[in-house]
């Protein structure tokens, strides 16, 4: 899951968002620093997020984001509400740079700073005044993405659909206490889930709800979903349950964690399939460098499926879901810069190979525990070979 605050789609009507930029480990000064109107500097600190202006006329803004502090931080860009997410870029080390570039209309926003990544983040509100330019493609290229982005919608509503089925047989197993059959669904279930995550993400609270992991959990929050039952499945030991033994959920329990996920998994239902639901061709393309993170932040560690040993699963899910919103958008890709749609291509056919050799979601994989060091860095190498030309997708297709 994504470890950060997650925010609605309906916001496409106010902002389309564009790719975070690279990581930068080096004190070059950016661009961002020369006083552009659409080209704004963040420090964030412990205890500050000191945007460079409060104001920026509406088209192409890039938030050039320096961690000052001393731990991990992100960036949001909020709605007005200051609880939908538009855009954000995550897990900033300290002393490292990076870029938030999105297409923004006029309207009122906030911008925000979660050091350490936990809370409400410290907050600023921000205006967007209007340029009198337009915002957004216009022509074939915008014909193109409109095809992507009705092509993509009919994807993740296939997906969704498959979710919620696999999900009521997996929560009646469980529930009635047919471990073995819950263990067997629980991956192949959750690689739909793990295909459109970006999309999950942006409905409010209902990816922490659904697919949090115990090591994400705030003080005093509580904790359910996927990998809540995950533990109750594969019941840990004490050495690797910080030398507690662990206690198994009660029946009542059970059936609680249960109904819980299918709640919260008909609620996704629910709202990819209300009449108005969209997803835009940039939150595609953002969308498909997000499921690279997740595989880099959580799959390649081993941290995600930490009692079930099932990450490989969600690998191929999240390299499933990025290959399918990149293949929407190749036409434009290929037409704007074809060595980008090449290599992407190569990448994409190198790193489905590698988790081949390993299995398939299908028939099962190795459990990630069973994997060499050698097998896990190569795996690891594929990821960092993809994520580098995956990033400037969305600033492909966009032309900025």
């Amino acid at each position: 899951m994504s470890r950060s605050t997650v925010g609605a789609l309906a916001l496409a009507a106010l902002v389309l968002p564009l790719a975070a930029g690279c990581v930068s480990n080096d004190d070059t000064p950016s661009a961002a620093g020369t006083g552009a109107p659409g080209r704004l500097t963040v420090s964030s600190t412990a205890d500050a997020c000191a945007v460079s202006a409060t104001t920026a006329p509406s088209g192409t803004l890039t938030f050039t984001v320096k961690n000052d502090g001393t731990d991990v931080t992100e960036f949001y860009l909020l709605a007005e509400d200051g609880l939908r997410v538009i855009s954000e870029v995550e897990n900033v080390g300290p002393g490292i740079s990076r870029d938030l570039v999105v297409q923004a209309r006029p309207g009122s926003y906030f911008t925000a700073c979660k050091p350490g990544m936990v809370g409400d983040g410290i907050r600023a509100p921000f205006t967007v005044t209007d340029s009198g330019t337009e915002v957004g493609p216009t022509g074939d290229t915008a014909a193109q993405l409109k095809a992507a982005e009705t092509q993509y919608v009919a994807y993740v509503k296939d997906q969704v659909g498959a979710l919620i089925a696999g999900t009521k047989a997996f929560a009646e197993a469980y529930k009635a206490g047919d471990d073995d059959t819950a263990r067997a669904l629980y991956a192949p279930t959750r690689a739909h889930w793990e295909r459109v995550e970006p999309v999950a993400e942006s409905f409010g609270d209902l990816d922490p709800l659904t697919d949090a992991r115990e090591a994400d959990l705030e003080d005093g929050q509580a904790w359910s979903g996927w990998h809540y039952i995950e533990k109750d499945l594969w019941q840990p030991t004490a050495e690797a349950n910080g030398g507690k033994e662990y206690t198994p959920l009660t029946d009542a329990q059970r059936v609680v964690a249960a109904d819980d996920l299918v709640k919260y998994t008909q609620q996704l239902v629910d709202e990819v399939n209300k009449p108005g639901f969209t997803f835009e061709a940039f939150q595609i393309a953002n969308g498909s460098k997000a499921l690279l993170d997740e595989v880099a932040n959580g799959k390649v560690t081993g941290e995600e499926e930490i009692w079930s040993h099932t990450d490989l699963w969600d690998f191929q899910a999240n390299v499933d879901g990025a290959r399918v919103a990149y293949d929407g958008l190749a036409d434009v890709v290929e037409a704007a810069d074809p060595e980008l749609a090449a290599e992407l291509e190569s990448r994409f056919t190198e790193i489905d190979a590698l988790l081949a050799e390993q299995g398939s979601i299908e028939k099962g994989f190795t459990f990630y525990d069973k994997l060499s060091q050698d097998q896990v860095k190569a795996l690891a190498t594929a990821v960092d070979a993809l994520s580098e030309p995956l990033s400037r997708l969305t600033a492909t297709v966009t032309g900025a």
